[in-house]
């Protein structure tokens, strides 16, 4: 039998040894139904933190990712399902963000190596296809790590196998498929001690199951716009993204906080504010809810009369979102920056930036393009590659600044003709410890040892803060608290800002560094950047102290220490 994606209930799974099979469209159609369940549980993936840092992207990363991926077929009329998967496979390539993205398009590669030109799956190329994506994902990780993805990849894969010893229905094996992804994200904390000292599951692995499990929605006939009613903590919302893709009908942001009359039906309430708008979060801390909406403007107060018939409220929030487009648009208008121009032969430099302040650095330290993103904007392999594909040389070297965008860059050096390096330099830090190494004029391979080792001579310093209550390597953390994190690691909670940033500075090597270079952030103003760089030059009267602008969201401070 032959599954109608158009009609699941067309379906007849009646007989489960009938054999089933699935065309190119029906990909297709399972493709979306997966990008679109992910996109409605976005939310609840960015949420799943190790750290309480405000920068939960994970969700969003793999939401792009899945977006490339249906843009390369979403108008696409191939019935060959192996030509389907690869097209899926090259998309998810190039849109991939983020270690969960790449791992995502490892994943659609192998389903689809394992496809090849076929005209249809079965169920037995179904287990195929699952144990390659399982293979290609792993290989393409130099150090696997247990309680990711990885491992529900490894779990699905195991359980289709089993599974296809009783089946041969493409439906019944998705539904083991579901339910083994389902227990295999449960079981992460096990396999990694991190994930349960913070209290979460692995948010890549969470992903991987709502975009399976979207698919089987599709499949059963049931919603996939209307969250089952997951609700983030109120901190973990990340309202101050919400002006960065404004869609058609979303004229303004209504916030909402509220004290239920009586507990919430939250099935329920997502689907009635479905009815009235777009973008919908929900959060909740100490008793009470906050709301998220987008609404056009003849419904800007809906959302306001269908909250007050839940409880009593406490704060609104309107914003005009198209005027803040504007505004925003007005910001982005400043001169372009001046980048070292790049002559045949020589080296040029690519640095992904997270501000503006560190963007303007780059380029004055001979950057020859500079890639925005960081954390919470990780850009995708195709904006890395995009930035030095049309510069007049074929050495590269790329600087990705921060732990999550290393794999995209070295997707970049594995699908580019030209020579590519990849520095992984895992902060900001360590990328402008790298470029002070640079000479255009220099041999690749020998510019690129210099830059590895400048990268071990900084440390990097990390000041936000708390987006919730947590207990992690020692550290006692409570929701609001300022945070140090040195070298990727939480040392610090306090309860100042000046507390946490000469916290870290003590926890660090910093008696036997020589310089302390405090990169100030877009949310906290000059004068209290002054006061604080005081403290630390009274602090460190032998060391040369530094202050620039980095403009990066967020965090308050990054801080050098070398």
């Amino acid at each position: 039998m032959t599954i109608d994606m158009q009609n699941p209930s067309a379906t007849d799974a009646a007989d489960p040894e009938t054999p089933s099979i699935l065309e190119g469209q029906g990909l297709r159609t399972l493709v979306e139904a997966g990008l679109t369940w992910l996109k409605t549980n976005m939310q609840t993936v960015n949420a799943l933190n190790v750290f309480p840092v405000p920068d939960g992207d994970t969700g969003t990363n793999m939401v792009l990712t899945m977006q490339a991926a249906y843009a390369e077929i979403a108008n696409s009329t191939e019935t060959n399902v192996g030509k389907m998967a690869h097209n899926v496979a090259q998309g998810a390539l190039m849109g991939a963000r983020g270690n969960s993205g790449v791992i995502l398009s490892q994943l659609w590669r192998g389903f689809a190596r394992a496809l090849d030109n076929l005209d249809m799956m079965d169920a037995d190329l179904f287990v195929r296809a699952l144990a390659e994506s399982r293979n290609t994902a792993y290989k393409g990780v130099v150090r696997p790590v247990e309680g990711t993805i990885l491992t529900v990849a490894k779990d699905i894969a195991a359980a289709v196998e089993k599974a296809r010893a009783s089946t041969s229905n493409l439906v019944e094996l998705l539904e083991q498929v579901v339910a083994a992804a389902d227990e295999s994200v449960k079981r992460t904390p096990d396999l990694l001690p991190i994930l349960k000292q913070a209290g979460v599951v692995d948010s890549g692995g969470k992903g991987l199951f709502f975009i399976l499990e979207g698919m089987l929605r599709h499949l059963k006939g049931l919603p996939l716009d209307i969250s089952l009613g997951a609700v983030q903590p109120i901190s973990a919302m990340q309202l101050d993204q919400a002006t960065e893709e404004i869609e058609p009908g979303q004229d303004y942001e209504v916030v909402v906080d509220f004290h239920p009359s009586e507990p919430l039906d939250l099935q329920r309430f997502y689907a009635d504010l479905s009815e009235i708008g777009t973008s919908i979060q929900v959060g909740e801390g100490e008793g009470m809810y906050r709301m998220h909406i987008h609404v056009p403007t003849e419904k800007r107060y809906a959302p306001i009369d269908y909250i007050m018939s839940k409880g009593t409220i406490t704060k609104i929030a309107m914003e005009n979102l198209l005027a803040q487009m504007e505004q925003i648009g007005k910001k982005q208008e400043q001169p372009a920056l001046e980048l070292a121009e790049v002559e045949p032969g020589q080296v040029a430099v690519v640095a992904v930036s997270p501000g503006d302040g560190f963007a303007r650095i780059f380029a004055s330290l001979g950057a020859a393009a500079i890639v925005e993103g960081g954390q919470t904007m990780n850009p995708s392999t195709e904006e890395i590659l995009s930035a030095f594909e049309n510069l007049p040389t074929d050495k590269i070297i790329i600087l990705p600044n921060n732990k999550n965008i290393i794999l995209a860059a070295k997707n970049c050096a594995d699908i580019s003709l030209k020579k590519v390096r990849v520095i992984p330099c895992r902060s900001v830090p360590q990328g402008i410890n790298a470029i002070f190494r640079h000479n255009p004029n220099g041999e690749l391979d020998e510019l690129v040892d210099e830059m590895n080792e400048a990268i071990t001579e900084v440390e990097t310093g990390e000041i936000t803060t708390a987006t919730r209550s947590v207990d992690i390597n020692g550290v006692k953390v409570q929701e609001g608290e300022v945070i140090a994190l040195l070298d990727g690691q939480l040392v610090v909670s306090t309860t100042s800002l000046e507390a946490a940033v000469t916290g870290l500075l003590e926890k660090a090597n910093t008696a036997d560094r020589e310089r302390i270079t405090l990169y100030y952030g877009n949310n906290i103003d000059h004068k209290e950047v002054n006061q604080i760089a005081d403290k630390v030059r009274v602090s460190y009267p032998s060391h040369e102290i530094e202050v620039h602008e980095g403009g990066q969201p967020y965090y308050q401070f990054i801080i050098a220490i070398e």
